[in-house]
């Protein structure tokens, strides 16, 4: 027998990781963890796109079951450009500071 997961189910799945990444952005302080963080809200939100999309896939319209999917493409390919930026920019710090600590970061204010 095969549970098929309903739209609460992935919603409540979106919530908890979503949730898990604010929490690692607030209360992390090593970069890598917060850029990590934000993955995770990233990937949640890009669940809730997908989960929309496959549950609007009845509609008699297509092209509006592939909207989501769509997005949660360009969600994926800003994130990869996020993280080659996010950690070209913790390597630069780390060369001049030798830690990547978020506290001690104070290069970029004026």
């Amino acid at each position: 027998m095969m549970y098929n997961a309903g739209l609460f189910q992935y919603l409540s799945l979106a919530g908890v990781l979503f949730i898990l990444g604010v929490f690692g952005v607030l209360w992390r302080k090593n970069a890598i963890i917060v850029f990590m963080s934000i993955e995770l809200m990233l990937n949640a939100a890009n669940l809730v796109f997908v989960t929309f999309s496959r549950f609007m896939a009845s509609h008699p319209d297509g092209y509006v079951a592939m909207q989501g999917h769509m997005f949660a493409f360009m969600s994926m390919v800003v994130a990869a450009c996020e993280v080659a930026v996010g950690l070209a920019i913790i390597v630069v710090i780390f060369r001049n500071k030798k830690t990547i600590d978020v506290d001690d970061m104070n290069l970029l204010k004026g």
